[in-house]
């Protein structure tokens, strides 16, 4: 019991959960906003890892410089994403009833490309450096400055997009249109825009967790799978684009990875995450934060 009230445990999960909380955030503005299923969201993860190590290890960046460059080449990608692949689609009546599955499809093939693009170019070993990986301590606490790095950059990220989606009128466009599609479109909600900027934002935090994830931990092609997979479980803890529940779930999804390795051993990790997954899918589609939203 004295190794589950430790602040190193609470620190370990904190630091997780932002993580999961940020991952979580950028599948949800794409979710919500357009219903696109972005299988490849953990791949655009590795790709703001990948530059934020080439950044460092080649142009001698500080992986904080590296975040923005993350961010804007992700947001890039994006709006490349969108312009030709689904701008159209969203357009089309028909087109839209169609949207998911076509998505999930497209996603995967953009998985797919990225990953073989990126073993090609970089090769599949792994790849790491050393950053801030100097020791802090707090009382009986044992911090590493990455994880404070990361803890402190995903806290303020996911507190901005609280606040946008609350008080901004773009955030509440945004909310409008998750909410109902056709009522936004009616009230005068630039539904173009809205999507645009949704995903390029998605596609952007994605990129900045993976900055965040390198500082931490060796990186390679092939490491996007588990964050896509841990993303979509915030988003059903959450409920199905509820973007300010999915924050709670991702630091729900933290603690219930750190303090139940801490009960078990570290190789229940992938049981734990994934029968909570199952359960809430079983007893609670609608997610445990609140109402679901229907698909549109």
């Amino acid at each position: 019991m004295g190794t589950l009230l430790s602040g190193q445990l609470l620190f370990a999960a904190l630091s997780t959960g932002a993580l999961y909380a940020l991952i979580g955030l950028g599948l949800n503005l794409v979710y919500g906003t357009m219903r696109l299923l972005n299988v490849a969201h953990g791949d655009i993860v590795m790709i703001g890892a990948y530059m934020a190590f080439w950044s460092f290890t080649l142009l001698g960046l500080s992986p904080v410089v590296g975040i923005f460059l993350a961010a804007l080449a992700g947001a890039l990608l994006g709006w490349i994403v969108y312009q030709l692949l689904f701008r159209r689609m969203l357009a089309s009546p028909a087109l839209l009833r169609r949207l998911e599955g076509n998505s999930l499809l497209i996603f995967f093939g953009i998985s797919v490309i990225l990953q073989n693009l990126s073993a090609l170019a970089f090769s599949a070993s792994q790849r790491g450096y050393r950053y801030l990986d100097e020791v802090h301590h707090l009382g009986d606490v044992a911090m590493t400055g990455n994880r404070l790095l990361a803890l402190g950059v995903a806290l303020i990220i996911c507190l901005a997009a609280y606040l946008l989606l609350r008080f901004h009128i773009f955030g509440l466009a945004i909310k409008a249109l998750i909410e109902r599609r056709e009522a936004a479109l009616i009230v005068g909600v630039n539904l173009d825009r809205v999507q645009v900027v949704s995903l390029c934002l998605g596609f952007a935090v994605a990129a900045v967790a993976g900055v965040l994830v390198s500082t931490t931990e060796q990186i390679s092609p092939f490491m996007g799978f588990p964050f896509t997979i841990s993303a979509f479980i915030v988003i059903i803890l959450g409920g199905l684009g509820n973007i300010s529940a999915g924050l709670v779930a991702g630091f729900l999804l933290g603690a219930v990875q750190i303090y139940g390795v801490a009960l078990t051993s570290a190789s229940f990790q992938s049981v734990l995450v994934y029968g909570v997954f199952v359960a809430v899918l079983l007893l609670r589609p609608q997610g445990l934060l609140g109402r679901g939203k229907a698909a549109r």
